[in-house]
């Protein structure tokens, strides 16, 4: 099976990675590729493609790695795999790259209630440290003053956003959206069908009839028409029996013949797939179970007044609020909310975000290392002023910022501070 490689995708990282093996003068190379984009378009298996075209030998780094009970071992191991990579180039005198798989999921902060760690700031400053010395790479605890061999390094996620900003800059980070295209859509998908007879004709039709499908959704289509011949091979065998039969069986592994790989019947088998797509997107149960248990989650700081409590509340007026956390009673003064606030909550508020809070000293501060106040995810202008006035009183000394998520996309998309320390009112 011949799969279809995007000319836009190898084109960019052909380039990429032939650059960094090139001596330049003074011409200084990102070491870092950032390959973004929406889920399942196959960002991770058009690289593997790239690699196997060009004869690259890649050594792969998952997100899942770059968090650990113990703090440095995530950052150790991307020292440790970067000078075993540099060594592999050396001795075998072939192109090498590093490949770090969904970076965000393991170095992202997507919300209020994703958690920065050691381990997370120890990433971002291993792999900025890097791409600023690609050939002085150290482990912990000992020193070799030998040059390594600069290897390249290749990450995909999809919201680089959620990354450290200066991880990011242009002079370390190259930025590569990768979206396809129709064209593109119609020779991955034509790949994937190439086994199952599918005319040209065919592949289009299927495409602009799924347009908004990722291509992951394609590959899923083909592999859920194998489910009537695997459940009457089920039904045939005895569902009793099946384990016997398919695992270390003596009779070899089950025969099927080629499936109905028509293209009404794909078409068909496609809409229950979107079906099953729309009642995921439209249950939306996390929100209900988040509402009815945030109140118990966050038990140790006190909760925001509740909205019958205080109707109609203003931001000018004097009368103090009051709060309790079931052992003591809070009076909170009024911090008059800036009118250009209120107007940036109800600007958030009315294009379906939600609005989270969130504090950190100074010393916190100069690191990023902020931390969400006990009020959760706010839907509500009411509730989003009485809440904000509510940290704004009890981090008088801290600074505080306004936080706009998009929760079907799951990022931020405003981040404003508010206050500073003190009590000042930011201005901007």
């Amino acid at each position: 099976m011949s799969y279809y490689i995007s000319p836009r995708f190898l084109d960019k990282l052909a380039v990429h990675i032939t650059k960094n093996y090139l001596d330049l003068p003074g011409v200084r190379v990102p070491l870092i590729l950032g390959i973004h984009g929406r889920k399942g378009e196959g960002k991770s298996f058009q690289c593997e493609l790239v690699f196997e075209r060009m004869g690259v030998e890649v050594t792969h780094i998952s997100g899942g790695e770059l968090e650990s009970p113990d703090a440095g071992d995530p950052a150790r191991l991307i020292r440790l795999r970067y000078r075993e990579t540099a060594e592999l180039i050396r001795v075998r005198g072939r192109m090498c790259v590093i490949m770090i798989n969904d970076l965000d999921a393991g170095a992202g902060r997507f919300d209020e209630g994703t958690q920065y760690t050691v381990n997370t700031q120890l990433v971002n400053a291993t792999l900025m440290n890097i791409a600023d010395n690609p050939t002085d790479v150290q482990l912990p605890g000992s020193y070799d003053s030998t040059p390594l061999h600069r290897v390249p390094i290749l990450v995909t996620g999809n919201d680089f956003s959620t990354l450290y900003a200066p991880l990011i800059r242009d002079g370390r980070m190259e930025k590569f959206y990768w979206e396809p295209d129709r064209d593109d859509k119609i020779g991955i998908v034509g790949g994937i069908f190439e086994p199952d007879g599918l005319s040209r004709r065919e592949i289009e039709q299927l495409v602009d009839t799924f347009s908004h499908q990722s291509i992951d959704f394609f590959s899923a289509l083909r592999s859920q028409i194998y489910d009537e011949q695997i459940r009457h091979f089920i039904h045939e065998i005895g569902i009793e029996r099946i384990s016997q039969r398919v695992v270390n069986s003596t009779e070899g592994p089950p025969q099927f013949r080629k499936p109905n790989f028509s293209l009404s019947h794909l078409i068909e088998m496609g809409n229950l797939i979107v079906g099953e797509q729309k009642r995921v997107e439209n249950s939306q149960l996390v929100d209900e179970y988040n509402r009815l248990n945030r109140g118990g989650n966050y038990q140790p700081a006190p909760p925001a007044p509740a909205p019958a409590a205080v109707p109609n509340q203003s931001t000018n007026s004097s009368k103090p609020l009051e709060r309790s956390n079931g052992h003591q009673k809070q009076q909170l003064s009024d911090t008059h909310l800036t009118l250009e606030t209120q107007e940036q909550i109800r600007e958030i508020l009315s294009q379906g975000y939600k609005i989270a809070i969130e504090h950190v000293d100074e010393r916190r501060f100069r690191t990023g290392s902020w931390q969400s106040c006990p009020i959760g995810t706010i839907d509500g202008k009411s509730d989003a002023i009485s809440a904000l006035e509510s940290c704004l009183t009890e981090y008088t000394n801290e600074y505080v910022r306004l936080v706009g998520i998009d929760p079907k996309a799951k990022r931020r998309v405003v981040e404003k501070i508010i206050q500073r320390p003190n009590g000042k009112v930011a201005s901007h």
